[in-house]
């Protein structure tokens, strides 16, 4: 997978949670899991790269708190096209 792209699962209408998909390989999983922020977990591949984001609170968290933790990460920050799904979440 060489783009990233946001994922935002709903239930009963509502945003249950969201996944941030970073630039990886298809058969590349987590092996590791951090809390970047309140309502942000980032899963890191074996090599350490991070390789997507977990917002478990989509409602809640804001876009600027996820770019903020891409800025923490050094991944490029989310454009307003990328980021309506959380908005409209």
């Amino acid at each position: 997978m060489s783009d990233r792209y946001l994922e935002v699962t709903y239930r009963g209408g509502r945003a249950l949670a969201a996944y941030l998909y970073l630039p990886r390989v298809s058969s590349e999983k987590s092996v590791r899991t951090e809390k970047a922020a309140p309502g942000l977990l980032v899963d890191f591949a074996a090599d350490g790269r991070p390789i997507g984001v977990e917002i478990t609170s989509p409602r809640r968290v804001t876009v600027e708190a996820l770019n903020a933790v891409l800025d923490e990460l050094h991944v490029e920050r989310l454009d307003s096209d990328e980021a309506a799904p959380l908005r409209a979440a």
